[in-house]
């Protein structure tokens, strides 16, 4: 049937048209809220390139979780600044049971039971390199890497973490880590694997915000080439057969397509990592008067879950939350 019959403007007449014919839903419900803790008291310090975001010392860090669950947030992803005397080649305060990350999960699973805490497993933070694994003659081993993530896991389940995060990308992490979390007894211990991370330009604030930068070349042997999409669905696919119960793809905006593959391909959910370089942008716009914030942020994460994330781990979890509960 042709028009005039046919109109679509018809279900974009009115706003309660418009509300009953929405595709695309955003709440709460939807977003993991990143979090960085430092060491220290009675400290919040706003991050120069992420405008209105902040490191948190540990006691100020758990009004902050309580902010976010009060929200309608059910889940938070941590991540530790570590002291640079604390950084090695070997990952050993990663593994230290009363390290920054370990504390930090006892006290919020304390104060916010009902949240769900997931954690990164990488060795970037810990990293006398800064890089996410152990070195040896100027190349990221992979083998000992994972021998190494496998036990920061289970530090992270013992002190009460809901899921772990790997984030390094090296190859069959996934599998390790979810043998040893059965042997070690935490069955219930979820794994959200950062299947298909790039290679991407858009990191550079986090690594402000962590003092992780990369002490010599990139990290282009183990992040994924943005070039490549059938390479992502292979990876995609390999964690989900070595067990992990989430997969996700990292960044989001410029990869809208492979979140989109992802969530044809595979029966778990899918999340994705509005990162900081795509937050920094937003905010710098809105700043120069360019772009309206509130507005720019509500499409840009509607896009990603029309794309198909289940989850968005995304720094304007909070101030998204907010507007949607008006």
């Amino acid at each position: 049937m042709q028009f005039p019959y046919t109109r679509g403007r018809r279900l974009r007449y009115t706003d309660a048209i418009r509300s009953m014919a929405t595709e695309t839903i955003l709440t709460p419900n939807d977003f993991i809220a990143p979090l960085f803790i430092m060491d220290g008291t009675n400290g919040k310090e706003e991050i120069p390139s992420m405008p209105g975001y902040y490191r948190f010392t540990l006691d100020l860090l758990i009004d902050e979780v309580r902010e976010i669950y009060s929200l309608g947030i059910k889940s938070v992803l941590l991540f530790v600044k570590v002291a640079d005397d604390k950084k090695d080649n070997e990952g050993t305060e990663a593994l230290n049971s009363g390290g920054l990350m370990q504390r930090s999960i006892r006290a919020i699973k304390e104060a916010v039971p009902e949240i769900c805490v997931m954690t990164d497993i990488a060795l970037d933070p810990f990293s006398s390199y800064g890089h996410d694994g152990i070195v040896k003659d100027g190349q990221i081993v992979n083998d000992e890497t994972v021998d190494v993530l496998m036990k920061m896991s289970v530090s992270h389940a013992e002190a009460g973490a809901d899921f772990v995060a790997p984030s390094d990308m090296m190859d069959g992490r996934i599998l390790n880590i979810r043998e040893a979390l059965e042997d070690g007894g935490y069955i219930n211990t979820g794994i959200m694997a950062y299947s298909a991370k790039y290679a991407s330009c858009f990191y550079g604030p986090f690594r402000d915000a962590l003092d992780s930068a990369p002490g010599f070349g990139d990290k282009k042997t183990y992040q994924m080439n943005p070039a490549n999409k059938d390479e992502a669905l292979k990876e995609i696919m390999l964690d989900v057969d070595e067990g992990a119960d989430i997969v996700m793809v990292k960044p989001a905006v410029a990869y809208l397509d492979i979140i989109k593959l992802a969530k044809e391909n595979v029966l778990v959910p899918v999340s994705a990592y509005h990162v900081s370089g795509e937050y920094s942008m937003i905010k710098a716009a809105a700043q120069k008067g360019w772009l309206d914030e509130e507005s720019t942020m509500m499409e840009t994460l509607t896009g990603i879950k029309r794309a198909g994330a289940d989850l968005i781990a995304t720094y304007f979890a909070k101030d998204a939350s907010k507007l949607l509960n008006k």
